[in-house]
């Protein structure tokens, strides 16, 4: 089954944020984890500056859309003598845990080790409490999820196989968010000429539906040339999010805007942050555009969680 319609429309406005809104000199900024706090939208960025090194600021707006004001300083940055973070912090996805009273924030941790996951808790967005690195190189792309199960936090995340090279989604569950199981299978790249064959990985934290666990996704296809990175969609379920019901056989959304195409790294679209705007119905998905820009698109809660469950169960 194919959904000719589109599911989710960029906003007019795309892109939001570029290296010009930002108080100090900066290369770029992308690949936004999102959340709201205190009515505002709240954005944690990924900034990379001059020297090639990455670290993570807040931007604040009061509609998610429009005037954006982002903090002089960063809230988690790089550390020259830690081992683990001295070539930069990236791509982060933030989750508000109601038992914590706060958010915690998923990132990956680089330094000569490779790329490995770490964990940190904020209530304000001011001050950061550090968890510390939670899963070994080569290892990114980790997503909380908002509530335990059967006593247990689950985080998506995925390592690389040393003998395969293969990149798909994993969990592993933890009742202290420190230390955590050996990782379970969610999710496997599709063989052969599919979009997301070459790579994937778990975009923002997934979001609690009757149905299942909403969850975006990014998926690679290795071209002769370039690497084209586009937006998936699944629904997981709710009690054993290892299994997944339904998972969209074609992109959801993929770089076709100028500011997707072209960048330091072209033909990409990485979606690391979502709003659900209950009242409105709306789903804001909040993604880096060609490494460069942080851009926005939006759809109807209920439009995408019905497209969802008309698919076919996965396996048949």
């Amino acid at each position: 089954m194919h959904f000719d319609a589109e599911l989710f429309h960029r906003e007019a406005t795309n892109p939001l944020l570029s290296a010009g809104d930002w108080p100090y000199p900066i290369n770029s900024v992308f690949n936004p984890g999102a959340c709201m706090h205190n009515g505002d939208t709240v954005l944690l960025c990924r900034i990379e500056d001059r020297r090639g090194i990455s670290h993570l600021t807040v931007a604040r707006s009061k509609d998610g859309r429009t005037n954006w004001v982002v903090e002089g300083k960063p809230l988690i940055a790089d550390d020259p003598t830690d081992a683990h973070s001295c070539w930069g912090v990236e791509d982060p996805r933030i989750t508000y845990v109601e038992d914590l009273g706060g958010y915690v924030i998923a990132y990956t941790s680089y330094g000569p080790g490779g790329p490995c996951v770490a964990l940190a808790r904020t209530e304000d967005f001011q001050s950061v409490e550090s968890l510390g690195i939670v899963m070994p190189p080569e290892d990114k792309n980790a997503s909380l999820l908002p509530r335990k199960i059967d006593g247990h936090y689950v985080l998506f995340h995925r390592p690389v196989s040393v003998l395969s090279a293969r990149a798909d989604v994993w969990l592993s569950k933890s009742t202290d968010l420190r230390s955590w199981t050996t990782p379970e299978p969610v999710m496997q790249a599709r063989s052969g000429p599919w979009w997301d064959a070459a790579r994937i990985g778990m975009g923002p934290p997934p979001v609690e539906t009757p149905h299942g666990w909403l969850a975006v996704y990014h998926g690679v296809k290795a071209m002769v040339a370039t690497s084209i990175y586009r937006v998936g969609l699944v629904m997981l379920d709710l009690d054993d999010p290892t299994k997944v019901i339904r998972r969209t056989p074609s992109w959801v959304l993929g770089p076709e805007a100028d500011y997707e195409r072209v960048g330091d790294v072209p033909n990409v679209v990485f979606p690391t942050g979502l709003v659900h705007d209950e009242a409105r119905d709306e789903l804001r998905l909040y993604y880096g555009a060609a490494d460069l820009t942080v851009a926005m698109a939006s759809a109807r809660y209920s439009e995408v969680v019905d497209y969802l469950i008309s698919l076919p169960p996965e396996g048949e």
